[in-house]
């Protein structure tokens, strides 16, 4: 899934959201939200795929946190939309 797809979903916008606060077990996440644990982990599996979110295991708990990386490429994509730089530009070149 692509990163788009990935925040196209409110529930991922707002774990997204949650995350840039600081880093958070499974667990954690599940307590913010009123879905189950089975459908928080599928959000952040389909974060994680779509290389917005990263995880590290510490002991028995899975610590999830935003990717940087492709968090930054999202924004500077969409940033660049706005851009005189992909003015009259053919996007099909970029992609």
């Amino acid at each position: 899934m692509n990163s788009f797809s990935a925040i196209a979903d409110p529930t991922r916008r707002r774990i997204m959201e949650s995350l840039a606060q600081g880093p958070l077990s499974s667990g954690e996440i599940a307590g913010l939200f009123q879905i189950s644990a089975p459908a928080v982990s599928q959000h952040l599996k389909t974060l994680r795929e779509a290389g917005l979110v990263q995880v590290r295991i510490e002991a028995q708990w899975r610590i999830y946190e935003l990717d940087r990386e492709g968090v930054d490429k999202l924004v500077a994509w969409v940033s660049m939309l706005g851009s005189s730089e992909m003015a009259g530009c053919d996007y099909r070149k970029h992609y």
